[in-house]
């Protein structure tokens, strides 16, 4: 990516929100204090409050005075923090991401810092147990994986969502194991650990919250709040960052890390809270039942994105398309005012869908996304013979993958039984001549039928074989 990588520590919530004062309250402060104004910065922390992506602000009054005067007097740098305990983020960390995206857009400089050491201690933020170690090589290839994934979403923002109207702010990937891994244990608690109190630390809810648990909690994840709260002097140091992003969870964490700044060096910080986006029956968007939806094509498919935005229930797509997507307000209730029309279009369904997937993924990606779509429920054949491999493998995830060599004559039962589709004998070839086989989309019940060229095998070189409702199994044909 061209800019280098600037940002917000952001760490990811999940759990529920600590509000400082309600929505009525905020919504009235932001309007009262900001409204009048005709500033850029003011009108954003207004409209990200409308959108619902920021929810509250620490310390209490930042919200109505210090803060929108800071933005006003120039380019700020926020930054967000994502710990890399897997390989790929997931739908729960956009909205942090589509967060600091707001700031670039309004000017300003954005941190997003990877824990690579972070990661390596364990975040007890809405965790009932401590997570699982990780070692530093899986912690390291994590981070890259994640890296890759962060830039490619800000790449395409730039190129899809970016109206050029004012120049984006600077974009910086951080790994805080930079800072860390020419300390010792000695001197890092020599030098920070004297300024935090023990009983600050421990009425903490996420602290509170485990030490009332079963299991407890160690000295190491107890500690993780001392890191977090390091981070953010280290980059106010470094960089200037006065303001944080994180989840609602995450407010103990701010207000460590506010009260070390304050103490260190005096200096005045922030922090702005984004929600805890869920579904309708309570769960964490993007881990219903514990299946997550990925940010990463590898572990979650374009296609697969876009339909699980499209899936989403009517009560919830309005929101999302203001949390989501940066369509303007007045486009979005345009956008709602027609799917009132005419539900059957699912019209503000598609454009959620399709909006996420190209930030996500990009153009090609939402392409993609579309012709699987086309090729599995409506049955088309431009879209299967315009599909690549990757495109089939991904939308028939758990289907067989077969290359084959392609000999003058071979037939319907002859592709069948080298995949493996049907019994072996009598059996196998009676399932053809019941119907029971489709290649295409189209039902054959000729067992000895020759295949045919643009027919069973696609102009791609491929045929996609279906055994009953569910069985699919592609094939790649070979020429002589």
């Amino acid at each position: 990516m061209a800019a280098s990588m600037v940002g917000i520590c952001c760490y990811v919530s999940r759990r529920g929100s600590c509000n400082l004062f309600g929505p009525a309250t905020l919504c009235l402060t932001l309007r009262s204090k900001f409204h009048s104004s005709s500033s850029a910065h003011n009108g954003l922390l207004l409209s990200l409050h409308k959108r619902g992506v920021l929810k509250d602000s620490f310390p209490e009054n930042a919200a109505q005075d210090q803060l929108p005067r800071l933005l006003q007097s120039g380019a700020q740098t926020v930054y967000c923090g994502f710990d890399p305990t897997a390989d790929s983020l997931h739908v729960g960390n956009l909205l942090a991401l589509i967060g600091l995206l707001h700031f670039r857009s309004a000017g300003h400089h954005v941190i997003a810092v990877l824990g690579g050491a972070t990661a390596q201690i364990g975040d007890p933020s809405g965790k009932t147990s401590e997570r699982e170690q990780l070692c530093a090589d899986v912690v390291e290839a994590n981070t890259h994986s994640i890296r890759e994934s962060i830039q490619r979403i800000f790449t395409n923002h730039e190129l899809h969502f970016h109206d050029g109207s004012r120049p984006l702010g600077t974009v910086t990937v951080l790994n805080n194991l930079s800072w860390y891994k020419n300390w010792g244990v000695v001197g890092f608690l020599s030098e920070a650990g004297r300024h935090f109190r023990m009983g600050t630390m421990l009425s903490r809810h996420s602290v509170q919250s485990r030490l009332k648990s079963a299991e407890g909690m160690s000295l190491t994840e107890f500690t993780y709040q001392v890191f977090q709260a390091y981070d953010f002097h280290h980059l106010n140091q470094i960089y200037g960052c006065k303001i944080q992003l994180g989840g609602t969870d995450q407010l103990g964490n701010l207000m460590s890390g506010h009260e070390y700044i304050h103490k260190v060096s005096g200096e005045e910080v922030y922090g702005l809270t984004i929600p805890l986006v869920t579904s309708t029956v309570g769960d964490k968007l993007g881990k219903t039942a514990g299946n997550a939806v990925w940010l990463n094509r590898d572990k979650t498919s374009p296609f697969e994105l876009y339909q699980f935005f499209l899936r989403q229930p009517d009560a919830s797509v309005e929101g999302y398309l203001k949390l989501f997507t940066f369509l303007p307000l007045a486009e979005v209730e345009k956008l709602m005012e027609q799917q009132r029309e005419d539900p059957s279009k699912r019209l503000a369904h598609k454009r959620l869908a399709a909006e996420v997937t190209k930030l996500v993924h990009g153009k090609e990606g939402l392409e993609s996304a579309k012709r699987c779509t086309n090729a599995l429920y409506h049955s088309s054949m431009q879209a299967l013979e315009e599909m690549s491999d990757e495109e089939l493998q991904e939308l028939f995830r758990e289907a067989p993958f077969h290359e084959l060599l392609l000999e003058p004559g071979t037939t319907v039962i002859d592709a069948c039984r080298k995949v493996g589709a049907i019994p072996e004998g009598p059996r196998g070839y009676q399932m053809v001549s019941d119907g029971a086989v489709w290649i295409n989309h189209t039902r054959t019940d000729n067992p000895e039928q020759v295949l045919i060229p643009k027919l069973h095998i696609l102009a791609n070189g491929l045929t996609l074989l279906r055994v009953g409702k569910k069985n699919f199994y592609i094939i790649k044909w070979l020429s002589l």
